[in-house]
C-alpha cells in the first residue's frame, strides 16, 4: 500500500487489484505522475476505502475474489459517490467492460496497461471532475438564491426539498413523489434527471391516468408483432424508450394491480419481457413515481401494492402545495413572467402591486401549473413594454368563489352518524363541485384525485356533468 503527495493538487486514486505485482506496479506508476494513491486487494475492501478515503478516481480489475468489478461498481453507484471509473479488462473481455460502462464506468482500458492511455484516461477524468465540480458549484448558488432546475422558491420548504434532491440526484435509488395536482411534481423529475449522470439519456413520462387499462401493459413494457388483435408491428414500450435515462410514472395509483405486480418484479431484477416475447431484456433505467394521492391510503384500500409501494419509496418528496408556500409566489411570477416574456417575444416588465397582492390573496386550487397559466395570459393581454395589472388577470380570481380557499370552515361538511362512507365521499364532490364553480379540473385538483378518478365517481353517483375547465 502506498501513500504519497502529489503536485496535482493531491487528487486521489485508488487501485484495486488482487494481483499483488499489477496492485504494486499500478500504483508506482500513478504515484509518479503525482497522484495520491491507495490500494485495495478485491471489491470489498475496494468499496470500504472509496466510502472511508474518498478518492476522485477508482481504477479497479474486473475479475477479483469475493466482489468482482462489476459488483464493486454497481454498490458505488447506489450509494451515490462522486467518482470517476476505470475498469481494467484482459484482452477479449471486452463485453464485461462494456456492461461497466452501462453501470456508469468512465473508461476502460485492456490489460496489459498502456501507460500512456492510462495516464490520459486519468487525466480527461479529473478535467471532467473538475468542470463537474464547477457546475456544482453554481447549481449551489442558483438554489440559495431560490432557484433549482425548473423549480423556483426560496421558502425553508422549498430549500429542505431542493437539499434533499441534490443529495439524492447522483443515485439510482427510486423516489417517490407526492402533491396535489399542479405542485411540480413531474419538474421534481425532471430536475433530477437533469442533475443526475443519466442526464445524457433519456427521460420518459407516463401519465397512468391517461392510459386506458387494456393498453396499460403494453405501452410500459412493449410489446411483440401479433401478441394481441392489433398488434401489427413490434412496439417498444416506456422502458425501452427510456433506457440508460430516467422513467417517471405518473399518477402510480391509476395502474391496475395486475400490471403493479410486472413492474415490480422489472424493478428487483432489472428484466423485462415484452408481451408476447419469450426471451427477456436487461433493462437499466432508474424509475421515479408521482402521485396525487395518499399513498398510505391507496396501500389501504388496495389501490396500491405494499410491497411496489416500499420497493419505490426508498426516498420520499412530498411537495407542499401553493398556499402552504405563499411567500414564494413573487418569485415564481418574476421567473414566469421571464420566461414568457421569451416565449411570445415580449418586454414585460412585472406586475403592479395590486395585481401582486391578489396574486397573494387566491387559493391557488391548481397550484403552480394554475399560476403557470394564468401569467402567460397576462403576459399576452398586458402591453408589450409595460406592466401587468388587476386589469389583466382573469375577472373569476376576484370572485368570492375562486377566492375562498375550499378548505375553509364555511365550507365544513356535517354529516350526522350513521352516514355511509359512499354518501359522505358523494357529498364531499357535491361540494367540492360548487365551491368551484361547477369545473371538474379544479375540484379534481382539491379532492387531491385525477380527473378520470372523478369522472368515475360522478358516474358511479349520477351526479350530472359539469364544466371540464
Amino acid at each position: 500500500m502506498t501513500t504519497q503527495a502529489s503536485s496535482r493538487g493531491g487528487i486521489k486514486v485508488l487501485i484495486v487489484e488482487d494481483e499483488v505485482h499489477a496492485r504494486t506496479g499500478l500504483a508506482e506508476l500513478i504515484s509518479a505522475w503525482g497522484y495520491r494513491t491507495e490500494t485495495a486487494e478485491d471489491g470489498i475492501e475496494g468499496y470500504e476505502k472509496a466510502i472511508a478515503w474518498d478518492p476522485a478516481i477508482v481504477v479497479t480489475d474486473l475479475k477479483m475474489p469475493r466482489m468482482d468489478g462489476i459488483e464493486l461498481l454497481s454498490r458505488l453507484s447506489d450509494a451515490g459517490v462522486n467518482l470517476a471509473v476505470v475498469v481494467l479488462t484482459a484482452q477479449g473481455s471486452v463485453e464485461l467492460a462494456v456492461d461497466a460502462m452501462k453501470l456508469g464506468a468512465y473508461d476502460f482500458i485492456e490489460k496489459p496497461v498502456d501507460a500512456a492511455r492510462l495516464k490520459s484516461i486519468l487525466g480527461n477524468a479529473v478535467r471532467q471532475r473538475e468542470t463537474e465540480a464547477e457546475l456544482e458549484v453554481t447549481r449551489r448558488q442558483l438554489r440559495q438564491s431560490g432557484v433549482l432546475g425548473g423549480l423556483v422558491g426560496s421558502s425553508p420548504r422549498m430549500q429542505e426539498i431542493f437539499g434533499l434532491m441534490e443529495r439524492i440526484a447522483r443515485s439510482n435509488v427510486s423516489v417517490l413523489i407526492t402533491g396535489e395536482s399542479g405542485t411540480g411534481k413531474e419538474l421534481v423529475s425532471r430536475t433530477l434527471h437533469e442533475l443526475s449522470d443519466r442526464r445524457s439519456r433519456p427521460f420518459v413520462a407516463v401519465n397512468c391516468a391517461a392510459i386506458p387499462e387494456t393498453l396499460m401493459e403494453s405501452e410500459i413494457f412493449g410489446h411483440e408483432k401479433g401478441a394481441f388483435t392489433g398488434a401489427m408491428e413490434r412496439r417498444a414500450g416506456c422502458f425501452e424508450l427510456a433506457e440508460g435515462g430516467t422513467l417517471l410514472l405518473d399518477e402510480l395509483g391509476e395502474m391496475p394491480v395486475g400490471t403493479q405486480a410486472k413492474l415490480l418484479r422489472v424493478l428487483e431484477e432489472r428484466k423485462l419481457r415484452r408481451l408476447g416475447a419469450r426471451t427477456e431484456l436487461d433493462v437499466d433505467v432508474r424509475v421515479l413515481a408521482a402521485t396525487n394521492r395518499n399513498p398510505e391510503a391507496a396501500v389501504a384500500s388496495g389501490q396500491l401494492r405494499s410491497d411496489l409501494y416500499y420497493r419505490l419509496n426508498v426516498f420520499h418528496i412530498a411537495m407542499p402545495s401553493l398556499r402552504e408556500h405563499r411567500e414564494d409566489i413573487p418569485q415564481m411570477v418574476s421567473a414566469m413572467v421571464e420566461e414568457m416574456n421569451r416565449k411570445h417575444g415580449r418586454r414585460v416588465a412585472g406586475v403592479t402591486a395590486a395585481a401582486q397582492q391578489m396574486l397573494m390573496e387566491h387559493s391557488w386550487p391548481g397550484n403552480g401549473r394554475e399560476l403557470r397559466n394564468l401569467m402567460e395570459r397576462a403576459v399576452i393581454l398586458a402591453p408589450e413594454t409595460g406592466v401587468i395589472g388587476v386589469e389583466h388577470l382573469p375577472s373569476e380570481l376576484r370572485s368570492p368563489v375562486a377566492s375562498r380557499p375550499v378548505e375553509s370552515a364555511e365550507h365544513g361538511i356535517s354529516l350526522a352518524v350513521g352516514t355511509t362512507v359512499a354518501e359522505a365521499e358523494r357529498r364531499l364532490i357535491l361540494e367540492t363541485l360548487e365551491a368551484t364553480a361547477n369545473n371538474k379540473t379544479r375540484a379534481a385538483q382539491v379532492l387531491g384525485v385525477s380527473l378520470k378518478t372523478l369522472h368515475n365517481k360522478l358516474k358511479e353517483y349520477a351526479i350530472p356533468r359539469a364544466s371540464e375547465g
